[in-house]
């Protein structure tokens, strides 16, 4: 199975910036605007940055045909796909694709047949704002610029020695 068609997003200044304190949210979709698809067979992703106010489409991309089972080749083309994303939303996922997922920093997130993605994004972002579960914490601090004043405000505290 193979990547075959991926549509990027140019960035421009002001959208570099929103990426800094944006996280990259992937959902499973075959029609851009519904989490219709399981992971493992997903024929199409979109791709959104998403902060605790605004939202933007990063990227779409389609897959090849693909046989079901028994073919787990078919999966790392996916998760390369996903590479800095913090979470992909799917009708369902395998244990398998689960492993692999966590591993690379991506929660899996389960959502019902028919899920409208801007529901889910704003879901999301209420989440953010109320003071995130333990998954939505991490992946915040993993993509999280370190402060680059860090090592004054150390300074400033003084050492004890």
């Amino acid at each position: 199975m193979s990547l075959t068609r991926r549509l990027a997003l140019v960035q421009g200044t002001d959208e570099r910036k929103f990426m800094e304190t944006a996280l990259k949210i992937a959902f499973a979709t075959t029609d851009m605007e519904t989490v219709n698809q399981h992971f493992g067979s997903a024929k199409s992703f979109a791709i959104y940055a998403v902060d605790m106010e605004d939202a933007q489409l990063l990227e779409a991309a389609q897959f090849g045909e693909l046989s079901q089972d028994g073919n787990e080749d078919k999966l790392s083309v996916k998760l390369d796909l996903l590479n800095g994303c913090a979470a992909v939303y799917c009708q369902a996922v395998g244990g398998s694709a689960i492993n692999q997922l966590i591993t690379r920093g991506i929660q899996p997130v389960k959502v019902h047949e028919g899920g409208k993605i801007k529901d889910l994004i704003v879901d999301l972002q209420n989440e953010m704002k109320a003071g995130p579960s333990s998954w939505l914490a991490k992946a915040i601090n993993q993509h999280k610029s370190p402060d680059p004043e860090r090592f004054n405000k150390m300074e400033d505290e003084g050492w004890d020695e």
